[in-house]
Order: structure tokens, then C-alpha cells, then sequence
């Protein structure tokens, strides 16, 4: 029972991931594109203009690779900034790995993170006793993308490549910190019954905000505050759409499963 379980939520995985890519291409690539064009830029004074460059965008076009690909389903997927990752990242004539286009290794990475991602909700729910249907998919969809993008995204909201940020490591702590405190918060609140249980919910989703995600001791940036937040609004619009497509298929496939049997 529990294998069959863990191949639905395999396929379930797997097909979001390709539909993740397809709302990506459309709305989140393009703004990661245009955000290129402004590396490797000097940040210029506050009320200068900047000249993008466009022979790097093209550089950047032509060369770009599963390492590339993989960096920017990062920043789109997790709050944690990969904006310094790109700093000294040589274009190397082919890719990093297999010479693989940007689609391609973009396509790949959403795949693995589908698949994750659905391990992770359909272990949750078996271990948790509350099994996801097609009538609360959504929800737990919805709960999952709150725990892992939008609440993490209140302190640390995706950024593009370029944009300034603070150390990585203490980014990623905050973040995992954020995603685990406010699962379990999520979990008490609206899974557990009594009063306790959801003001310590309440408590385990405001500590991390409380505390204050680690920021940046300089915040000039040649990428245009415009740019930051029509990608910030893409990025957590997708990964909603993501989630719910998830939540959705997973609880499609569950309940073919429990009429099988």
C-alpha cells in the first residue's frame, strides 16, 4: 500500500514539475534574462542610470547551462537568494554538465524538485493520519507552498541574479528554519484541536519573523527595483501554481488508488 502510495505521488511529482516549467518559461525566465543583462555592472550612485550591456546578454544566452539552469530554478523555488552564486560563474562554451541547454536542465531540475516535493506531502499526510483527497488537495497544496515559499518569502522575498544579499549561509539557515517552524506551525493550526495547539502554532509561524531574516549591509543594485518586484510576484505565483497542481494530482491519484484497492 504505502509503495503504491509513494509511486502516485512519483507521478503526481513528475507531472507538476512539467507544468511548473511551462509557467515558468512564460512568466519568470524572461525577467531572470533581463536581470542578466545588468551583471558584472558597477552599481552606479543613487539617480544615475544604467546602460545594459548587451553583448553580455547575448554571452549569456548563447552559453547557458544545466549549472545556470539549475541556479535559477533555485531562486525561483526557494526564497534563498542564489543572486551571489552567479559572481565569477564562467560561461563555458557547451554547459557545465552534458553541454544541456537552459530548458532542458530547468525542465530536469522542477522533475527532482516535483518528485521531492510530493514525497515530502505525501509522507507528511501518512504519517499525520489525514489523507489528501481531489476535495482538499488545494489546501494541502496551498499549506505547502505558505510553509515553503510565501512565509520564508516575508523576510527574504526571491531575488535575482544581481541583487543584493546577505551571506548565503545565514540565508539558508533562516530559511530552513523558516520552512520547519512553519510547517509545524501550519500543522497545529489547522490539524490539532484545542486552544494550545493554535496559539503555539501561531508562536511557531511568527518566531522566525520575529527574529528578522538576515539582510545586506548594501543595497545599491544596477537591477531595476521594478525588475525585483515583478519577479518576486512571478516567482511566488508560479510556485502556487505549482503547489496546487500537487496538492491537486496527488489527491487525484490517492483516491484511484483507494478504489483500486
Amino acid at each position: 500500500m504505502i509503495v503504491r502510495y509513494l509511486l502516485a505521488a512519483l507521478v503526481a511529482g513528475l507531472f507538476s514539475g512539467v507544468l511548473m516549467t511551462a509557467a515558468q518559461e512564460a512568466r519568470v525566465v524572461p525577467l531572470i534574462l533581463h536581470a542578466e543583462e545588468f551583471e558584472g555592472e558597477e552599481a552606479a550612485p543613487a539617480g544615475e542610470g544604467t546602460t545594459p550591456s548587451t553583448d553580455g546578454a547575448a554571452q549569456t544566452q548563447e552559453h547557458s547551462s544545466l549549472g545556470a539552469a539549475i541556479l535559477d530554478v533555485a531562486a525561483y523555488l526557494s526564497p534563498v537568494s542564489v543572486a551571489y552564486a552567479h559572481e565569477g560563474e564562467g560561461h563555458e562554451e557547451g554547459g557545465i554538465m552534458f553541454g544541456m541547454s537552459r530548458f532542458s536542465g530547468t525542465l530536469l531540475a522542477n522533475l527532482v524538485t516535483g518528485t521531492g516535493f510530493a514525497l515530502l506531502l505525501a509522507g507528511f499526510s501518512l504519517v499525520s493520519g489525514h489523507p489528501i483527497t481531489v476535495a482538499n488537495g488545494a489546501l494541502w497544496g496551498a499549506a505547502g507552498w505558505l510553509a515553503v515559499h510565501m512565509l520564508p518569502a516575508i523576510g527574504l522575498p526571491p531575488e535575482l541574479p544581481g541583487f543584493p544579499a546577505a551571506d548565503l549561509g545565514d540565508r539558508q539557515v533562516w530559511w530552513i528554519a523558516t520552512v520547519v517552524l512553519s510547517a509545524a506551525g501550519l500543522y497545529l493550526l489547522f490539524l490539532k484541536h484545542g486552544i494550545l495547539a493554535k496559539v503555539a502554532g501561531i508562536v511557531l509561524i511568527a518566531a522566525p519573523q520575529v527574529y528578522g531574516a538576515p539582510q545586506p549591509g548594501d543595497i545599491s543594485s544596477n537591477v531595476p527595483a521594478v525588475l525585483g518586484a515583478e519577479f518576486a510576484v512571478a516567482a511566488l505565483a508560479t510556485t502556487l501554481f505549482f503547489w496546487i497542481v500537487l496538492g491537486l494530482s496527488l489527491g487525484f491519484a490517492n483516491e484511484k488508488i483507494a478504489k483500486a484497492d
